[in-house]
């Protein structure tokens, strides 16, 4: 909100002690806001008995009416070797001063967070600063260094000689750090513009199954599935360090991976949810091992596991392939956020181009919005197409010559009027609008529904809005009575 109210887009965030578990969550939690990041003296994955001591200060200070004894944690924050009795002194004067029932409640938190981005540190892509000082006895030196090994660009430092206040002991030292860490080009990655341009590579999509400690089978939903070598014959799949299953995976002795034909687009929804009876929604088989295998999968490979890699914000799981078998069958894709179920596409564009007129038309976003065209009647509007015996080489000469700069993506629906015998078939695309274009954008909630040319058009839109917020496009093809137009299965 304070980003907002300055209109500062994004910043370097700084933080001290408890401050910078607070940075930390701020930088993994808006990584578009998050051009640098630095944790002064802040602890991170305590042992036990350093996390026993912890909570025991919490329930004592908890107890208190005021804020107790101060000298304590101003030994572990100064101790003796560089102390300034000045700052000790104004040190003194603040703990004094504040609200013991919010000094209580801070604590406690504190007392309670030093795992929180355990596991987590592999998702800071920006600059990441990690600094303690020699001295400090609770946020350590290890956990500084431990720190910046799990972040991506992460460093540490540790000042020589300095405890836990450090910034007011030795200001000079950390500023010059700090000076240091703004010097580095930010490159600031934007995770959902990398996503996006991660999922323009077409992949197949998988089940990943195993057994837990009790023979239950458990399973989830991947795509990120890679052959790596023939002899030995090895392949891996990654698991994010977050999925409630990969705990199960990582300790796993084995796993299958079930290769998904074109029709089971809803065994990968399932497997994708977090439902608990997924086994027992959907057909499956055990291999010789154990592990279940999908019935109706086009491939599936039984695995031995062969070594676990932590990378980043998921692990990389290797297994050597000990059994397999494949079928006929065409894979489910997937691209773009969509399944992509290349037979099905390709026998409905055929069919809809057998006869009649045909109307090739698109569903274009430009930085978020739709792309609209002039309707035939005054103050209409319609989708970008061409007809009556368009193609998708007519639709891209129409796209140009409106001063439309548009990349086609995947099929989304494809349907027939009867009573006008007009077969229409519309993709989905990306677009830049030149000067002079007489398209125009409109958000998604702002869609001129009553100006669109008819109920057809209109419920298509619905349907892709929703698919859109949900991230998932499906392929429809059908005949259209009454707008209706059903997915293809």
């Amino acid at each position: 909100q304070l980003l907002d109210d300055l209109d500062i887009k994004a910043a370097t965030i700084v933080g001290h002690s408890m401050g910078g578990l607070v940075a930390l969550g701020f930088a993994l939690r808006h990584p578009s806001r998050t051009l640098r990041v630095a944790v002064l003296n802040s602890v991170y994955d305590r042992d036990s008995a350093s996390r026993a001591a912890v909570e025991a200060r919490a329930r004592e200070i908890a107890k208190r009416s005021t804020v107790g004894n101060v000298d304590e944690p101003l030994r572990r924050w100064f101790g003796h070797e560089n102390a300034d009795p000045g700052i000790i002194s104004q040190v003194r004067a603040w703990l004094t001063s504040v609200d013991p029932q919010a000094y209580a409640i801070a604590y406690r938190i504190f007392a309670s967070s030093d795992d929180a981005f355990t596991g987590r540190l592999g998702a800071l892509s920006v600059p990441a600063l990690f600094a303690t000082g020699a001295l400090d006895p609770n946020s350590t030196p290890a956990m500084a260094r431990a720190m910046a090994s799990a972040a991506p660009r992460g460093q540490a430092l540790i000042l020589d000689g300095q405890r836990h206040m450090m910034n007011l002991v030795d200001p000079a030292a950390v500023n010059q750090a700090l000076g240091q860490l703004l010097a580095q080009p930010s490159e600031r990655i934007d995770p959902r513009e990398l996503r996006a341009a991660f999922g323009t590579f077409m992949t197949g999509v998988t089940v990943v199954t195993t057994r837990d400690t009790t023979g239950a089978p458990r399973g989830f939903t991947a795509n990120s599935f890679t052959s790596v070598s023939l002899d030995p014959p090895l392949l891996l799949i990654c698991i994010g360090r977050t999925a409630a299953s990969c705990t199960t995976f990582t300790g796993a002795s084995g796993f299958a991976v079930n290769i998904l034909a074109e029709q089971q687009k809803d065994i990968s929804g399932i497997f994708a949810s977090k439902r608990s009876d997924k086994f027992s929604a959907v057909p499956w088989h055990p291999a010789s091992s154990g592990n279940p295998l999908i019935d109706g999968a086009v491939a599936w490979f039984d695995c031995a596991r062969a070594n676990v890699i932590e990378a980043g914000d998921h692990v990389i799981l290797v297994g050597a392939v000990r059994e397999f078998a494949h079928g006929d069958a065409n894979p489910l894709g997937y691209a773009r956020g969509g399944y992509v179920t290349l037979g099905l596409e390709q026998a409905a564009v055929n069919a809809a181009a057998q006869d009649g007129r045909t109307i090739v038309g698109a569903i274009l976003e430009s930085a978020g919005r739709l792309v609209l065209m002039p309707g035939s009647a005054p103050q209409t509007f319609t989708l970008p197409e061409a007809g009556p015996t368009g193609n998708v080489s007519a639709l891209k000469s129409s796209l140009l010559r409106a001063g439309i700069d548009a990349s086609l993506g995947f099929l989304f629906a494809v349907f027939e009027n009867p009573q006008t015998r007009t077969q229409s078939i519309y993709y989905r695309g990306e677009a830049a609008l030149r000067d002079g274009s007489p398209a125009i954008l409109v958000d998604f909630d702002a869609i001129p529904w009553d100006r669109l040319p008819d109920e057809a058009i209109r419920i298509m839109l619905r349907r892709y809005a929703q698919e859109r917020q949900q991230g998932r496009f499906n392929i429809y093809s059908g005949d259209h009575e009454q707008g209706e137009v059903r997915a293809v299965i």
